[in-house]
């Protein structure tokens, strides 16, 4: 079972990415680093394997 997109939002914030905002249903992280990534969908929609594969890029990169 896929996590669900508020696990990924949990993670990025949790790796200090901050929200800049969005529209609609995307959201935008930033890190202090400057590492930026958009994720799209409502927070109760299953993640998609790219955005699973995009976040888990962008937390290890932000090390």
């Amino acid at each position: 079972m896929p996590p669900k997109i508020k696990e990924l939002v949990r993670d990025l914030e949790m790796a200090g990415f901050v929200n800049r905002g969005g529209k609609g249903s995307h959201r935008n992280y930033e890190h202090p680093n400057g590492s930026r990534i958009t994720i799209s969908g409502q927070l109760s929609d299953d993640a998609k394997p790219y955005q699973i594969r995009e976040t888990k890029k962008k937390i290890v990169e932000s090390k």
